[in-house]
């Protein structure tokens, strides 16, 4: 996502009399954005800073990750949620989002955006508690990768072979992505629905308190495969196509899904299925995740609507 593009929607917030900052809860992992003040250092570094953007940063929760707010939900998988605790404070949410590929929710966009980005540490840990990687010792050839990219050293070789600490485990999917012989790997069927259901009840416990005052920007540029938390990505895999608004997060992801899925794919990346125009890419990268699971979910959550009319502004 780059900053000149958030100022032209800070510039275009102000224009209305809105009095708008950034902001983004620190990440469950160790790293540039594991705690308030390295998380600003990141903003800056990567041209978040006020002079360029003309709007604050506010870390939503705190300097530890544990400034939260308890968000009474009662739905299938929690009674509350865990929210940092300035978006909660927010009079009204403008969610900017990068759509692309995910490894653990098969895409990820405005939903994700909200129901990841919006959790304190322990409501991304809530989340993720039921996604354990499991190593294949047979596919396993000892190359050390994943232990090299586990940001909380829960993973060691013993007799050349992966061995992931569960105690230490977050449930990240780094592993996943890093291991070039599908070694390390999670129970698809039975992790990734309640994952998937997990994310989007966090999304709800977001916008209970904004009815009638969120807006939904999907910017579909750059469509990577993975997460933009990793250190590493392949290329684009389809073209650029544009931006996308909504009041209704289940429209604009299921827009934008469609969007990416309508148009061939951009030659030599790792999808090598479903290239065609009309054909899932985001099956073709990660074939055992069910991403639709996570729209009907936030349908039948009363999130939105997946039927949407596209309408094009020049």
């Amino acid at each position: 996502m780059r900053p000149v593009y958030i100022r032209q929607v800070i510039k275009t917030l102000k224009a209305a009399g809105a009095f708008p900052f950034l902001t983004d809860a620190n990440t469950l992992y160790a790293g540039a954005r594991g705690d308030a003040p390295h998380h600003l250092v990141t903003a800056i570094q990567n041209g978040f800073a006020f002079s360029v953007i003309d709007a604050p940063m506010i870390i939503a929760d705190g300097l530890r990750g544990r400034t939260e707010t308890a968000v009474t939900i009662n739905q299938k998988q929690f009674k509350k949620v865990y929210i940092g605790t300035e978006i909660v404070n927010a009079d009204a949410l403008v969610s900017v989002a990068h759509f692309k590929g995910h490894e653990l929710s098969g895409y990820g966009g405005a939903i994700k955006n909200i129901g990841m980005g919006c959790a304190s540490r322990r409501g991304k840990m809530d989340q993720h508690s039921d996604v354990a990687p499991k190593v294949k010792k047979k596919k396993c050839i000892g190359c050390g990768e994943c232990v090299l990219h586990c940001s909380q050293k829960a993973i060691r070789l013993v007799e050349q072979k992966a061995d992931i600490d569960p105690k230490k485990c977050i449930g990240c999917g780094e592993c996943i992505i890093v291991c070039a012989n599908e070694a390390v790997q999670i129970q698809w069927n039975q992790s990734v629905p309640v994952f998937l259901e997990r994310m989007v009840e966090y999304a709800a416990g977001v916008l209970s308190s904004k009815t009638g005052k969120s807006l939904f920007i999907n910017f579909i540029n750059n469509v990577s495969p993975g997460c933009d938390c990793l250190p590493f990505n392949d290329a684009s895999l389809v073209r650029d196509i544009g931006v996308v608004a909504s009041t209704d997060p289940v429209a604009i992801d299921q827009a934008s899904v469609d969007l990416v899925n309508r148009e061939p794919a951009v030659g030599y990346t790792c999808l090598t299925t479903n290239t065609g125009p009309g054909e899932d890419k985001f099956r073709g990268v990660y074939p055992n995740i069910d991403w639709e699971h996570q729209l009907v979910y936030a349908e039948n959550l009363g999130l939105g609507s997946r039927t949407y009319d596209l309408i094009s502004i020049d």
